[in-house]
């Protein structure tokens, strides 16, 4: 980080001489590093949105690791949501070409008290869509009692391109989430949180993140807690011909996909001066962030299994049934047991497949959609969230719950019939609420999972068994045999 310069010192100094004392009494106005911002009070919130954690990595900024943001002197409004970073949208999401987008949000209790913890929070999407605006923590805050900072950071071709020369190529998603996280250590105790008990919590892709940000130096000491939602490092999709999708990349590799991409530049200069139109359709050959970088020194599935990460509290979970979203989109139609059988093979190789047919046999309703949608939740996200938590046990202490309640409503519109179950993203709905109704025993299950949620981040316990993983549903919360029952034995045989 730079050096704050004097004359920001004394700009800042200006400014906190120039706020009157009866408008920083009410609540809605607060003082940051970098100026002043008005956000919005209830009787039981304060809200500051579309705070600036970062300089717009715009023009000569774009494809840097994220630079100090200007200050100002009057009163920022914090009262509307900021841009979200450039993406093309995804499941009746709203596209942006908006490079602008370094903002998060602020959301704590309305009480006085604290200081409180902080939850950081990192949305998901693949890496390419999302934004921190999707997320209102007053649910969370509320229950919780902390403070919740929720964050926007490059996507897609901006935040994870790579070229031949381009210092920190892959890497500046990553870079951002980090920019905020010492935002937050400046900042935390301007609105009620402890700057020393934060918890990096995400997602997804945010998930994901998490991990990744629990195995690099850059993040030593800006965080003491850690929940990985739906994102352990080994996660990793099955494709034709035994290949395997992984999310992480090394920076060369995500050079010569650059290289290749027929943007028509010979140089860096000529790619930083593209439309940003010209790279949004880019967004699926850019999502995954790349280590070897400043960012992320190295691939963090090597660096989980060999022990390299902050020795902190972390939980570990999924929902039951995570690919019954990505199964229903792949494939719309239903499969029969010839096809299931092709798709198999496909994936896994002719002998695996017979082993895996077996495992996951038919109950002959004319569709294998759903008995593939176990095997691949089974091999791409239970069994590796359970190797991460057998990994970090060995070093730090682990929680681990399970998301399992089928009847949770659909948060994504407009998709097809099929049973979704706990599919990928509903732990989301009795956290965050996103207006959907739910009956009274998912909201006293959304009570549970905000009080558990928020006595690990005070305590880095969340109320269950260390080493054990918690089935969360509506009426039914307890232990379960994660491994046994995701088959994770069989799977070591396979992967």
């Amino acid at each position: 980080m730079r050096k704050v310069s004097t004359a920001v010192i004394a700009a800042l100094a200006a400014t906190l001489l120039t706020v009157p004392a009866a408008q920083a009494g009410r609540g809605d106005l607060v003082r940051t590093d970098k100026g002043p911002v008005r956000g919005t009070v209830t009787a039981t919130h304060r809200t500051f949105q579309a705070i600036p954690y970062a300089a717009p990595p715009v023009g000569a900024l774009r494809w840097r690791d994220p630079q100090p943001a200007a200050s100002w002197s009057a009163p920022r409004d914090g009262t509307k949501p900021g841009p979200m970073c450039a993406q093309t949208g995804f499941l009746g999401q709203p596209s942006s070409s908006e490079e602008d987008c370094l903002y998060l949000n602020v959301t704590t209790p309305a009480r006085s008290g604290g200081p409180r913890p902080v939850m950081v929070w990192i949305h998901g999407g693949g890496f390419t869509t999302g934004s921190a605006n999707e997320y209102d923590a007053r649910k969370l805050v509320s229950g919780a009692d902390a403070v919740v900072v929720t964050i926007n950071y490059r996507l897609g071709a901006f935040g994870n391109f790579g070229f031949p020369g381009l210092e920190g190529s892959g890497g500046y998603g990553l870079a951002d989430q980090q920019a905020a996280l010492r935002w937050v250590q400046r900042n935390a105790r301007a609105f009620g949180g402890d700057p020393h008990n934060v918890t990096l919590f995400g997602e997804s892709a945010g998930g994901l993140s998490v991990c990744a940000q629990l195995t690099t130096p850059r993040t030593a000491g800006l965080f003491q807690r850690a929940i990985i939602q739906s994102g352990a490092c080994q996660t990793t999709y099955p494709e034709p011909n035994g290949q395997r999708f992984r999310f992480w990349a090394p920076s060369k590799e995500i050079q010569q996909v650059g290289a290749s991409a027929g943007l028509g530049c010979k140089d860096v200069a000529c790619l930083r001066a593209l439309p940003a139109e010209k790279l949004l359709p880019l967004a699926e050959t850019f999502n995954r962030p790349a280590y070897d970088t400043r960012a992320l020194p190295g691939d963090p599935i090597a660096a989980l299994r060999d022990g390299r990460f902050h020795r902190v509290p972390v939980m570990v979970g999924t929902t039951h049934d995570e690919h019954t979203l990505f199964t229903s989109l792949t494939y719309p139609e239903a499969m029969d047991p010839a096809t299931y059988r092709s798709e198999l093979t496909t994936l896994f190789g002719a002998a695996n497949a017979t082993k895996i047919a077996a495992r996951y046999p038919l109950d002959n309703d004319g569709d294998a959609r759903p008995e593939l949608a176990t095997a691949l939740t089974d091999r791409s996200w239970s069994c590796p969230a359970a190797q991460a938590r057998t990994q970090l046990d060995r070093r730090t202490r682990v929680h681990g719950y399970e998301f399992n309640d089928k009847t949770i409503p659909m948060l994504f519109p407009g998709l097809p019939p099929f049973p979704y179950g706990a599919y990928h993203g509903s732990e989301l709905v009795p956290i965050y609420g996103f207006g959907v109704p739910l009956t009274p025993e998912q909201e006293k299950l959304g009570a549970y999972m905000i009080s558990a949620w928020g006595r690990f981040a005070r305590t880095g316990d969340p109320g269950w068994r260390h080493s054990g993983v918690q089935s969360l549903a509506a009426g039914a919360i307890g232990p379960v045999d994660f491994v046994s029952d995701h088959h994770c034995g069989f799977w070591s045989t396979i992967l």
